[in-house]
């Protein structure tokens, strides 16, 4: 019997980032915990301590603020579609993701995640890893085979020829339509 599916498929290669994240995320939290006992050892549990708790109120401090700031972008962006001018896109890293993440590094314990939180915190590094970013992600959406969530998404984008919006409204009548369905029915629930 045939349905059309072959029946001997290759296997499927596992991605190099799904075999070695996990060795590198062990890697790190041993580098941490191993970077943790040297600070212990040369100034105290007390100097850990604080810097442990420095970080954590530095990043809830950033996160905040970032927070802050995401809601006001979203509020001017509504009063500016309310006012009928179209929001200015933003450019990649300029927005509150990258420094969102910043404020978490700075908040997990250890010394790695806290430099790699200051370095995020740094505009230029924030533009160009936004920037890499949405270049990957552009390149993975332009790769995807049809039928998966990256053609949707081109299917989404789709514009006219000349690059012009059409701008529609649907309108959706509420009124049942006469039919053989349309009689009273007792709720289901006793």
């Amino acid at each position: 019997m045939t349905t059309g599916v072959p029946t001997s498929t290759a296997p499927r290669r596992r991605s190099p980032a799904r075999t070695f994240l996990p060795l590198a995320v062990a890697a790190w939290l041993v580098l941490e915990i191993w970077l943790l006992g040297l600070v212990a050892g040369a100034a105290g549990g007390l100097a850990v301590a604080a810097l442990i708790a420095g970080g954590m109120v530095l990043g809830a401090v950033v996160i905040k603020r970032a927070g802050r700031r995401a809601f006001k972008n979203l509020t001017d962006t509504f009063q500016q579609a309310q006012q009928g001018t179209r929001p200015a896109p933003q450019q990649p890293g300029q927005g509150n993701g990258l420094t969102m993440l910043a404020g978490l590094f700075l908040m997990m314990p250890g010394l790695i995640s806290d430099a790699a939180g200051l370095v995020l915190l740094l505009p230029p590094v924030r533009a160009w890893i936004g920037r890499r970013a949405a270049a990957s992600l552009e390149r993975k959406m332009a790769a995807a085979s049809a039928g998966t969530f990256g053609d949707a998404f081109q299917q989404a984008r789709i514009h006219r020829p000349d690059g012009k919006v059409v701008q529609g409204e649907v309108v959706r009548e509420d009124r049942p339509q006469p039919g053989p369905d349309t009689a009273y029915r007792p709720p289901l629930a006793p």
